[in-house]
């Protein structure tokens, strides 16, 4: 498979349906302009995310992310994506993400990331809201791309999976080895050293194979991997 099929890859998943309110949708009036996503309800009940004036853009915020394979912590970083981390934070201490199942591991030779972030573990779920993207600038060209288009995500960040330009909602996936993607993706921070561990050993147990696919690279991981919390630390926001 080509690196490019395999970059699609990562997005999440999504339908457009007839919306069943002629209501326009609501849009938050702070820069980060959060929108109500009526097409696609939230997969659990959330609120809008709060959308102050001045967004806060320094400073990092630490998340317990405690999971059935052991821990997950990341670092969510303001200065790189302000309107990503105000999303998340609020998610998760609504528990949006508790007890939610990482739906998809990727084992391609330039993609190989864990996705998490949909309550209903298909895909397809969100916040029920969506908002623009903060795309990374500082990534380096990845060696295995000779065009110079796509960038090293490399192991250890979580980036935003998205259905194209300005889908931000709630899935994420995390990066377990150097992978080549076009820079669609958000990056939010980086994952906890514990978590790399806990990275290898889902991506060592393999992904579930298919009638049609005995040896897959891309599907359910074989490790079932719940996401059993996500919690800001109280010494772990941290503003400069």
């Amino acid at each position: 498979m080509t690196a490019l099929a395999a970059a699609v890859l990562v997005v999440s998943g999504g339908s457009t349906t007839a919306s069943a309110s002629d209501a326009p949708p609501r849009t938050t009036h702070g820069p980060c302009q959060y929108t109500q996503t009526p097409d696609e309800p939230a997969a659990r009940p959330v609120p809008l995310p709060p959308d102050p004036r001045h967004t806060p853009s320094h400073g990092t915020v630490d998340m317990a992310v405690p999971t059935s394979q052991g821990p997950l912590p990341l670092r969510l970083d303001r200065a790189k994506a302000p309107c990503t981390v105000q999303s998340f934070v609020p998610l998760a201490q609504h528990r949006f993400y508790d007890r939610t199942v990482c739906h998809r591991l990727t084992a391609y030779p330039t993609l190989k990331v864990l996705q998490c972030g949909d309550p209903t573990g298909t895909g397809e779920g969100g916040p029920g809201h969506a908002y623009r993207d903060e795309l990374p600038v500082d990534l380096p060209p990845a060696p295995s791309d000779p065009t110079g288009v796509r960038r090293l995500y490399g192991r250890g960040l979580p980036a935003m999976a998205n259905a194209g330009p300005d889908t931000n909602g709630s899935q994420f996936f995390v990066v377990y080895g150097d992978s080549a993607l076009r820079p669609n993706c958000t990056v939010f921070g980086t994952v906890g050293v514990a978590g790399l561990k806990t990275l290898d050993e889902i991506a060592a147990g393999g992904i579930e194979p298919t009638t049609q696919d005995p040896v897959p690279v891309d599907g359910t991981p074989v490790l079932r991997t719940e996401l059993l919390s996500v919690r800001p630390t109280t010494c772990g926001l941290t503003v400069v």
